[in-house]
Parts: C-alpha cells; sequence; structure tokens
C-alpha cells in the first residue's frame, strides 16, 4: 500500500510540474490542408507548405497538417462545411464552384469560397497498359478504363471530356473509380487498360507504372479538346516532355488546368496570411521541396487560375509586397 501510495504521489507531482505548461499548449492554432491521394502532388505540396509554415510557429502559433482526401471538388465542399480550414482544387474546380455551375449546378455557388494562390500546371495525364497498344484516346472505347474516384477534379474533367466527346460511360467496357494511388498498380496488374489523371510533372504517381511494367503516355488531342480550350478560361494546351518518364521518349501533348490552393472567407485572416508568408518569405526552398514546383514564379502564382475572390489574409500579404493594387 506504500508504495502505491508513493508511486501515487509521484504522479501527482509530476502532473503538477507539468502543469504550468497548459496556457501555452491552449494558444496554440492548428489547421489542416486537404490535399489529395498520398502519392500525387497536391500532398507533396501541402507538406511543403505546412513544413515552411511549421518552421516559424513559435513566432505565429499555428501547426499546420496535411490531410489526404479525395480530391478537388471534396476539399471544396469539405471547407465550405468549415472541416478543413485550406486545400488544394483544381482550377475549373474553383471556377466552377464559384459559378454556380458543373458539379456545383445542384447545390449552388460557394460564396465563402476564396482564394491563396495557384501552384504548379496539371496536364490531364492519360496512360495506357503496354500492351493494349493504345495510340489515341479514341482507342480505349470498349475498354477498360479508370475514370476517377467520385470527388475529384480528375472525375470531373474526365465527364466534361467525355461530353465534349459526345461519349459516356458505358463507351468503355468498364468505368474504374479507383482512387489516384491505386490506379498505377490495377494497371500493371492488368486490372484497367488505362487512366486519366490530372497531376503535376513529374509525378510518382506516373512513374511507379512507366518503370514497372512499360506503362505509355498517350496524347490528348483533337476537336473535341480543341473546343474545351477555347470554350473554357481555366483551361490551356500543355506539353509532358519526353524522356521525363522511362518508356516514354516522345513528347506528349495534351491540356489541363492550374492546380490552386483555398479557403473560406471564414478562415481566419490571420492564418492565411501566415501561411502565405511562410510560403513566399522561403520562396527558394518552397521550390526545391518537389519537382512540379521548380518552375513557378510568384507573380503567376497571385494571379492565374483564380476565380474566386482572394481571400483578406492572402490579398493583404500580396499588398505589402506591392503584387497587385
Amino acid at each position: 500500500m506504500k508504495k502505491l501510495t508513493a508511486c501515487l504521489s509521484a504522479v501527482a507531482a509530476s502532473v503538477a510540474m507539468m502543469a504550468p505548461a497548459a496556457p501555452a499548449f491552449a494558444q496554440q492554432k492548428f489547421m489542416t490542408i486537404g490535399t489529395g491521394g498520398v502519392t500525387g502532388v497536391y500532398y507533396a505540396a501541402g507538406g511543403a507548405i505546412c513544413r515552411l509554415v511549421n518552421k516559424d510557429r513559435a513566432k505565429h502559433g499555428i501547426r499546420c497538417s496535411v490531410e489526404s482526401t479525395g480530391g478537388s471538388v471534396f476539399n471544396v465542399n469539405t471547407i465550405k462545411a468549415g472541416e478543413l480550414d485550406m486545400g488544394f482544387t483544381q482550377s475549373d474546380v474553383q471556377f466552377n464552384a464559384t459559378k454556380g455551375v458543373g458539379q456545383f449546378k445542384d447545390s449552388g455557388a460557394v460564396g465563402d469560397l476564396r482564394a491563396v494562390f495557384a501552384v504548379h500546371p496539371e496536364p490531364f495525364t492519360v496512360v495506357a497498359r503496354k500492351e493494349a497498344n493504345i495510340t489515341k484516346f479514341e482507342d480505349f472505347k470498349g475498354k477498360r478504363f479508370n475514370v476517377g474516384n467520385p470527388g475529384s477534379g480528375t472525375r470531373s474533367s474526365m465527364e466534361e471530356l467525355l461530353g465534349a466527346m459526345g461519349w459516356k460511360m458505358g463507351d468503355f467496357s468498364l468505368a474504374s473509380e479507383l482512387k489516384a494511388d491505386e490506379h498505377g498498380p490495377a494497371l500493371c496488374d492488368g486490372k484497367i487498360d488505362g487512366f486519366f489523371y490530372a497531376v503535376g510533372h513529374p509525378s510518382a504517381n506516373i512513374q511507379d507504372p512507366t518503370t514497372s511494367c512499360g506503362a505509355k503516355l498517350v496524347s490528348l488531342t483533337g476537336p473535341a479538346v480543341d473546343k474545351l480550350v477555347a470554350d473554357k478560361p481555366y483551361y490551356a494546351k500543355v506539353t509532358v516532355p519526353g524522356g521525363l518518364y522511362p518508356n516514354n521518349p516522345q513528347p506528349t501533348n495534351t491540356y489541363g488546368v492550374m492546380a490552386t490552393v483555398v479557403a473560406s472567407s471564414k478562415t481566419p485572416a490571420d492564418t492565411v496570411y501566415a501561411v502565405v508568408k511562410a510560403v513566399f518569405d522561403n520562396f527558394d526552398e518552397f521550390k526545391k521541396l518537389h519537382p512540379a514546383l521548380a518552375n513557378l514564379s510568384a507573380e503567376n502564382m497571385v494571379k492565374d487560375g483564380l476565380s474566386a475572390p482572394l481571400h483578406e489574409g492572402a490579398a493583404r500579404f500580396y499588398k505589402e509586397k506591392g503584387w497587385i493594387k
């Protein structure tokens, strides 16, 4: 009994010693950035942002963490619901959410959505199983194709492309809905013949199947693509350089969007300001944290692909820098 009493006394003393530290922890603010699949660039870029934010948390008291999510549409809806502070979304999804069109037609415009900055370009990348003998996208008719998981920007862009081509999901023998970190292994295992993915390059998600099973990148061109690029302000034609991935020496012509970071108007201005400051005050370091970030320019990041109003915290920093009026 004496031993138990002594142990309890020691525990009580330890708790008493720890007690004064509690107020410091109470002052710490936590924020979460929604990203995408763990093998995609969103997750890596989100980690890069949080790394820079957390480096100075002694000054601003903010601890940043990333969450792997279903992607662009999921992030916008979860920010709207107040469950994420910030998130990545494709520029077309940001546009649709702001205007209340496309996948937001039924639920309406997300009036609280605010732009923070753009990040890297995201070409729509089509990858085929080597044995499928695919030379153009039209060859996938009647094949097993991964169209992307519901809630992802990739899926909504896929649906828009199919609509422009006059195709339906039923034109594939199988329209699978695998997440981004599942489609590479499925391709190499022979479960699907190809997939469509919006991603910054280089991406581990494309590197893995091109290395493991000789997967081939397929150009995405033609009248439907030309019309989409002409009609939609958030699309642009892009070329993935030849030799970027194993077994793919030729350049791949396609089109794509921008990756953007968004928040809610309810996300505190000081929090967004701290995130933006962490990125741009350490810009050279930020660009080195992932190859897809290597060619970013601050000038483009504060205007490209941004259709939602700028967040108050971001605007404050950009005005201080003289980047916007």
